[in-house]
């Protein structure tokens, strides 16, 4: 017998919600660094600039809410619960990260979390992909954007040692 999605609100609240909080949660970290630590940091020349991270982020949570909302608009399974729970998992390093590079104003703490997000995210698109194609390719931005900052992550902490 196979249960019934949750209800439009419910499917909503939960998509949405987690994804607001964490981005929330990720600028009240950052937002108090980037006038003062992280300028002072000296960076890669392929760094972009400080304005576009704001509405770059905005969209891939967008994304984000919008691949979780259409994941729990699938029938409950198996599969579908697996990949709901490495959703959060990654929402979750997402957040960490924050709190990481610019809370602890560490890019090797960042690199620690960073790690792992990025193949948290390479394997939510593998396992969205049966369950829904397009959950999946609405998370391929984020792994490219994730990746960038990977080796902006990287590069500023070789800079500055």
């Amino acid at each position: 017998m196979t249960k019934t999605p949750p209800s439009i609100p419910l499917r909503v609240a939960l998509s949405a919600l987690p994804v607001v909080l964490v981005g929330w949660g990720g600028s009240f970290a950052t937002r108090p660094r980037i006038e003062s630590w992280y300028e002072a940091l000296a960076k890669p020349s392929f760094t972009p600039p400080n304005w576009l991270f704001g509405p770059a982020w905005a969209v891939l949570y967008v994304a984000m809410g919008i691949a979780a909302y259409r994941l729990w608009s699938r029938p409950p399974s198996p599969p579908r619960r697996r990949a709901l729970a490495l959703f959060y998992a990654q929402l979750a390093l997402n957040g960490a990260w924050s709190f990481a590079f610019f809370g602890a104003q560490s890019p090797e703490l960042g690199l620690v979390v960073i790690l792992p997000l990025l193949a948290l995210i390479l394997v939510c698109i593998r396992l969205f992909w049966p369950i829904d194609r397009a959950a999946a390719a609405l998370f391929a931005p984020y792994a490219a954007w994730v990746g960038f900052a990977t080796a902006l992550n990287v590069a500023i902490m070789v800079l500055n040692r």
